[in-house]
């Protein structure tokens, strides 16, 4: 399934162009297509994004039924009750939840009915049974009574100690939805909730876009896995498990990669092994001008002659931290591939300004960004930011005010943990004052 268009990529435009923000995110969702939409089952379709409009077949509740354990009666024959004076009725059956043919309830009469039972004929109101004795009276000996005054054919008497008025402790039908209705609009996405709803209507398949298939991978011949020793010069590998663990918190289904080495042919037989299984491929590291950068070196000549547009472009932007960049798409069906660099920070920054809103695309969603809002900066130091830049710092926001988190440096993984905003410094900003309103991302 192609969730990329064809697109014009030149591999050398992109190394002179100092692209903005803005750009180069425009120019990544104006690639990526929604998938195509698909016909599952309930569960299958959860964090998945409806396609169409769901029209209620039929109303919710279906009929009367009764909130509470008590009793079906009529309104007259309570009506008055108390304490000293209790209305004594006869009890002519029982209503119990998916009861097929209640009993009809007539004057001077009640049916035991249980939470979620047809209210019966003839019944006006539900009495609970706390308003009652239960059927039993409050002594042996007004059981005894009880029981031996019951006409033939009834099942006891019950005692009622208080009034109800017409249609108290009944949810009528069609209370919560009502056939012909929109239970849900195209474009929600389904969470436990929405799933609940489709099954209480009688939806057992629903057409939605599927959640994106994402393949992260990371390069690098230092990358160690966790649990494995470290030898000098080595470290974690961090990026792989941060952005996998991102795209699923966008809501793809992630599949993360062992690190690469560097050696750009093993990655990219890597890549091309990994197409089978992505909508979109994210790679981190290896997009810089350093003498061991291999996604590059991998991928800027990997264009498909009988592809016209496929190919990835190497660009940098006006931001900090991540100005090295790669996109383009990859393979016959034309997979989106974006290419972060390699530090933590500079990564996930990355992803949260540009792969998170091309897996949203892909999803079909309306909203793909994350929510932005004002600021004041909390006292202390006075923001600085390079001129020309956009700079993205780590924070964390609370009551209208955001305090700066660590510094600018890109390799600050403690700080960026402790973060859920991201302070935005535009490029012509160069000072940022306490007390001064700055745009924040908002995180998580």
């Amino acid at each position: 399934m192609s969730s990329a268009a064809p697109r014009a990529t030149g591999q050398d435009q992109g190394e002179d162009r100092l692209w903005s923000v803005e750009d180069h995110l425009e120019d990544i969702l104006a690639t990526v297509r929604p998938l195509e939409p698909i016909e599952l089952n309930l569960l299958d379709a959860q964090g998945c994004v409806l396609v169409e409009d769901v029209t209620v077949p039929v109303s919710l509740p279906p009929f009367d039924n009764s909130s509470m354990d008590g009793y079906a009666v009529r309104v007259a024959d309570v009506a008055g009750a108390s304490e000293e004076f209790p209305a004594s009725l006869e009890v002519v059956g029982d209503v119990a939840a998916g009861a097929a043919d209640p009993v009809h309830v007539g004057p001077g009469q009640a049916a035991r009915i249980m939470t979620g039972a047809p209210l019966p004929s003839g019944a006006e109101t539900v009495v609970p049974v706390e308003w009652t004795d239960g059927g039993l009276g409050r002594g042996p000996v007004d059981r005894m009574r009880a029981r031996s005054q019951a006409p033939e054919g009834a099942e006891g008497q019950v005692q009622v100690y208080r009034p109800a008025g017409p249609r108290a402790h009944v949810r009528a039908a069609g209370s919560d939805v009502r056939a012909g209705d929109r239970a849900l609009a195209a474009g929600t996405l389904l969470g436990p909730p929405q799933i609940g709803l489709l099954a209480a209507i009688g939806r057992g398949r629903v057409t939605v876009r599927p959640r994106p298939r994402v393949v992260v991978l990371s390069t690098g011949s230092e990358l160690v896995q966790p649990d494995e020793e470290l030898a000098h010069g080595q470290i974690y590998d961090s990026n792989s498990f941060a952005l996998t663990a991102a795209a699923r918190d966008a809501g793809a289904i992630a599949y993360r990669v062992g690190a690469v080495t560097d050696d750009a042919e093993t990655l990219r037989s890597t890549i091309e092994d990994q197409l089978v299984r992505a909508d979109l491929m994210v790679t981190t590291g290896g997009v810089s001008v350093g003498a061991y950068d291999v996604v590059k070196e991998a991928l800027a000549h990997v264009a498909d002659e009988d592809e016209p547009g496929s190919g990835v472009e190497f660009r940098k932007l006006a931001m900090q931290p991540g100005k090295p960049q790669g996109f383009g798409s990859i393979g016959p069906d034309h997979t989106p591939l974006l290419a972060l660099p390699g530090n933590p920070v500079s990564s996930y920054v990355s992803f949260e300004l540009f792969v998170r809103p091309a897996i949203r695309t892909l999803m079909g969603l309306p909203d793909v960004h994350r929510p932005r809002t004002t600021a004041r900066l909390a006292a202390g130091q006075a923001l600085t930011s390079p001129q020309g830049r956009r700079q993205f710092l780590r924070g964390r926001y609370a009551d209208g005010s955001v305090t700066p988190v660590g510094g600018a440096s890109s390799h600050l993984v403690a700080a960026l943990a402790r973060a859920d905003a991201l302070i935005v410094v535009p490029e012509d900003t160069e000072t940022v004052e306490p007390g001064a309103e700055v745009e924040v991302i908002r995180l998580g």
